[in-house]
């Protein structure tokens, strides 16, 4: 009999010992051990091997616990709670069923092909290196500046963004228009693919002090020097080295008869056109004028760049085909507008054909005003090109 109370006390001396281990194993001082020790009495241990994992899944009072043993109905429901509050801990969102073999090749060569479309489209917009040509000083020439901005759409036509004056009666296909897909196509060979003439060749710029030049009238010379044939020969110049083929017609087709100029380079271009049919673009280039009540001029310049003159595309409509050369208009302000918000005005829609009747692709450009200096409309006419280089070559 006392062999087996010993071993008894020896079995409650080991589990008391292996209690206090196993409670205290964590507690960093006798402080801690002590309370780990009347949080885990020996009275809640012996509640857990009678109720099994209810207070392991639920933390109650050993008053409580005693309760809810009592009443079947109290402890099923605690078990249920216990059930749902344990599938809310561990439920896990299901996996995303897997792709099959055809799925994931599907996927893949869709994948690829959206990057091959955006490094196409990367590379077909990539920028063009500025023109930079002879050095400009912008010397100052005296004569005050404004910048022109639309201030809000009315009275205008807008189509991804660029501002039109529709000036005539005709009516604007603006999806059309607005998709940017114009018939005058560029080809990449040799033959001459763009021809710039000066419909109005002694337009000429005021010059800053020191800097003249003999007048034919007012801002007029026929000097090309310093008229806007110089400018005619910086869009060319500009253009020929982003590879593209421009024929230049330096005539000054408006001297001695002013009235005469759009005829005379009718029959320029006619000739231009049977000598070379693979020209597609016809440039007319000018410079415009913009003074007071008093004649006293202006300048135009950009917001960006006060050394940048404004320009301004010109768009006769009295032609079956004019939707079509207003669709390139369109196309190249847009693209300008991406770097030069301010260097194009509003396209000027007029009831004229300003012989843009014989191509597709035909534009009057104003660069700059009667007040701009030759150095703005010069920087300007590098800046028109590059923007119409980079939409024809697309």
């Amino acid at each position: 009999m006392k062999r087996i109370l010993r071993r008894i006390a020896a079995l409650t001396l080991s589990a008391l010992t292996l209690w206090i281990v196993v409670t205290t194993i964590n507690s960093p001082d006798l402080a801690a051990a002590w309370q780990a020790v009347r949080r885990d009495n020996i009275s809640r241990q012996i509640l857990r091997w009678e109720l099994g994992d209810l207070l392991t899944t639920a933390p109650l009072s050993v008053a409580t616990s005693l309760a809810l043993q009592q009443s079947p109905f109290l402890i099923a429901a605690q078990e249920k709670i216990s059930e749902n509050t344990a599938a809310a801990v561990e439920e896990e969102p299901d996996p995303a069923p897997e792709n099959t073999p055809k799925e994931e090749k599907e996927e893949k060569e869709e994948k690829e092909e959206k990057e091959e479309k955006e490094e196409k489209e990367e590379s077909e917009t990539a920028s063009l290196p500025v023109y930079t040509g002879s050095k400009l000083t912008f010397a100052d020439n005296d004569i005050p500046s404004q910048t022109t901005i639309p201030s809000k759409s009315t009275n205008y036509t807008v189509i991804n963004g660029v501002y039109i004056k529709n000036a005539t009666g005709q009516t604007i296909d603006k999806k059309t228009v607005g998709k940017g897909d114009f018939s005058a196509v560029y080809q990449a060979d040799a033959s001459p693919q763009v021809l710039i003439v000066h419909s109005h060749a002694t337009e000429a710029y005021t010059m800053p002090s020191g800097q003249k030049y003999k007048a034919s009238g007012n801002c007029r010379t026929k000097d090309t020097n310093y008229n806007v044939v110089r400018v005619g020969d910086e869009v060319a110049a500009a253009l020929s080295s982003y590879g593209i083929s421009v024929l230049h017609d330096r005539t000054l087709h408006d001297s001695p008869s002013y009235n005469d100029a759009y005829p005379n380079s009718y029959d320029a271009i006619a000739s231009y056109l049977e000598k070379y049919p693979s020209l597609v673009y016809i440039l007319d280039i000018h410079r415009d004028a913009v003074e007071d009540a008093d004649g006293n001029q202006y300048k135009l310049v950009t917001r960006e760049d006060p050394h940048a003159a404004q320009c301004s595309i010109v768009l006769g409509n009295d032609y079956e085909h004019w939707q079509d050369n207003l669709t390139l208009a369109v196309a190249v302000q847009q693209t300008i507008n991406e770097k030069h918000p301010t260097l194009m005005r509003p396209i000027l829609m007029i009831g004229y054909r300003y012989n843009q009747h014989f191509t597709t692709g035909s534009l009057l450009v104003e660069i700059g005003t009667a007040g701009n200096s030759l150095d703005e409309a010069l920087y300007s006419a590098r800046l028109f090109a590059q923007g119409f280089a980079e939409t024809i070559l697309k």
